[in-house]
């Protein structure tokens, strides 16, 4: 299955072939402050089942991360893992954004002290493997 997505004045667009690997929403504080939200909610794909069309820009958010989003309207798209094998694909930029739902809340123990997670899912108060 081909999922297709991208940023708001349309300039980037993305097909994602297949299914994610995992579907987390992450609570870290470089999430927070990369996304400008309270967290990141992504399904994380290999980055060889991922094509993007339209002009990007990116930003080492760490050593093994880059924030990629759009040059023209800043729409954050992807956290994209530096060494080539993972990109974490933003929810809400698929054109059908309830494509994919959370299983698990990761770096809980960064979280905002107002958000309630009483949803069921998995909490993990810092990572787990990919």
């Amino acid at each position: 299955m081909i999922r297709e997505g991208g940023c708001l004045c349309g300039a980037v667009r993305f097909k994602a072939e297949g299914e994610p690997l995992n579907v987390r929403i992450c609570h870290c504080r470089i999430c927070q402050k990369a996304m400008g939200s309270p967290y990141f909610a992504r399904a994380q794909f290999d980055q060889r089942a991922l094509s993007v069309e339209g002009e990007t820009a990116r930003y080492a958010s760490s050593e093994n991360i880059d924030r990629v989003f759009c040059k023209r309207c800043g729409t954050r798209l992807f956290a994209w893992r530096r060494n080539g094998t993972l990109a974490g694909v933003a929810l809400a930029t698929f054109d059908d954004r309830n494509a994919f739902a959370p299983t698990e809340h990761i770096w809980v123990s960064e979280k905002l002290a107002w958000v309630k997670l009483d949803d069921g899912l998995t909490q993990h108060q810092t990572t787990i493997p990919a």
